[in-house]
């Protein structure tokens, strides 16, 4: 797979693929599966700049998932929000760090109008199913310790001890990287790859049949 020669060091999303690809110099060093948004909650195509690692993050629930899921539950359930680990902040609900938080043990950020980014996750038993659109929108890795390694590489205040400490410290911490990384979450359901292979993979959001209508469509004008 491949995108041209955009730049030394990025990663790559490919949605239909369920797959976060790290690469340099335009060849792959490695890939994890992921999880993306489900078709009602799709996971936007766009690119930007990785700027940020959280450990131990909290998950500020957003106002739609507040209002649709967690004041209904909470009006079922007075208990709800501490079985949860959850507490008010303000008008707002967060669920407090720890290994049951919805963004897992860290976060990565690229700061964007559509709040999407990476996370962990403590629903680890998704990552082995075959179709993985499940989230609200932002991108679950499967390997979460190995992403914060190779973007803390070069960090010589991190290793591996250190980051596993961080991840399960329980106190948020934000690490800012030295040197930002591209981030591209693109849409590709079919592409060569290095061997000469055509890939195909499922159409997640039928965004392929709406192009051909569409192209089918302007033939017929």
């Amino acid at each position: 797979m491949g995108v041209g020669r955009i730049t030394k060091k990025y990663l790559l999303i490919n949605i239909p693929d369920y797959k976060l690809y790290v690469l340099e110099n335009d060849s792959i060093a490695f890939n994890m599966n992921v999880v993306v948004g489900k078709s009602q909650h799709k996971t936007v195509v766009f690119n930007d700049e990785l700027k940020y690692i959280v450990f131990s993050p909290y998950w500020n629930v957003p106002t739609s998932i507040l209002k649709k899921e967690i004041l209904p539950a909470i009006r079922r359930n007075r208990n709800y929000l501490a079985s949860h680990n959850m507490e008010w902040n303000g008008g707002s609900v967060r669920q407090k760090p720890g290994p049951d938080n919805s963004l897992g043990l860290v976060k990565f950020l690229f700061p964007n109008s559509h709040s999407i980014y990476l996370h962990d996750s403590p629903a680890k038993s998704l990552f082995n199913e075959t179709s993985r659109a499940f989230s609200h929108g932002c991108i679950r890795v499967s390997e979460p310790k190995k992403l914060a390694a190779y973007l803390l590489r070069n960090d010589p205040g991190w290793n591996d001890s250190s980051i596993t400490a961080a991840m399960n410290n329980g106190k948020e911490q934000t690490v800012t990287l030295s040197k930002t990384v591209p981030v591209f979450i693109a849409y590709f359901t079919a592409w060569v790859d290095r061997e000469g292979r055509l890939n195909f993979r499922k159409d997640v959001y039928s965004r392929d049949s709406r192009l051909l209508q569409m192209i089918l469509g302007k033939r017929t004008l």
